[in-house]
This record gives structure tokens, C-alpha cells and sequence, in this order.
């Protein structure tokens, strides 16, 4: 009598599944463009950090020929310690080098913006 009364039970309620997959969609939701947007300013701040980088070996550049850089491939590279991230675009504005300045930009290919710095000294801006 009692071992009729017992009721094994397995597995899990058609309600109870359902129930899960909501919430897991639901955090889905939330995590993916959270995961985008960080993976966005990672691939910016690399950007930002060649560009420092490149006002460095500019004025490296500057301290021994008295003039800016108007060449990207002079300044890439072990002779003025330039080494680029993966991904990542250099260009400078060969106008403004013979005026004792320059313009530099950088952007990553995987990024949402091109950064720039004008003259030495100057801020790096968004584009």
C-alpha cells in the first residue's frame, strides 16, 4: 500500500524548462551588447595608445633631423621604437610637417572612431 503512495519523480515540468530558457534569454539580452560595447573601447584604447605612442617617436624623429615626420613607414619600426597593434591604421598629414607641426590619426579596423593629435604637445581628439 504504501510503495503505491511513493511517486518517483524525474525529469523536469514542461513549465519549469520553459521558465529557464526565458531567463537565460533574457540575460542574453542584457550580456551580448554590454560584451560588444567593451570590445569596442578595448580596440579604441589601442588605437589612443599608438597614436601616443607615435607622438613619441615623432619627437625622436624631430631631435635628430629638426623636422617632423611626414613618412608612416620612417617612424614604424625598431629605429624610432613604433610597433603598431593589430589592427590598427596609421596616417599622417604630410601638409603640416614642414611647419614645424603635424596631424596623425589612428583608427582600429574593429573600433567606432579615428583619434587624432595635432602639433606636438597637443590632445588627442575623437574624430
Amino acid at each position: 500500500m504504501i510503495v503505491g503512495l511513493i511517486r518517483k519523480k524525474r525529469g523536469f515540468t514542461l513549465i519549469e524548462l520553459m521558465i529557464v530558457i526565458a531567463i537565460i534569454g533574457i540575460l542574453a539580452a542584457v550580456a551580448v551588447p554590454q560584451y560588444s560595447a567593451y570590445r569596442s573601447r578595448s580596440y579604441n584604447a589601442a588605437a589612443i595608445e599608438d597614436l601616443k605612442n607615435a607622438e613619441i617617436a615623432q619627437e625622436i624623429y624631430f631631435s635628430q633631423h629638426q623636422t617632423y615626420c611626414s613618412n608612416t613607414s620612417t617612424l614604424i619600426g625598431a629605429t624610432y621604437m613604433l610597433f603598431l597593434s593589430r589592427g590598427v591604421t596609421f596616417t599622417i598629414d604630410p601638409i603640416q610637417t614642414n611647419t614645424y607641426s603635424y596631424v596623425m590619426r589612428t583608427r582600429h579596423s574593429h573600433g567606432d572612431a579615428t583619434y587624432i593629435i595635432q602639433g606636438p604637445g597637443g590632445s588627442i581628439q575623437k574624430e
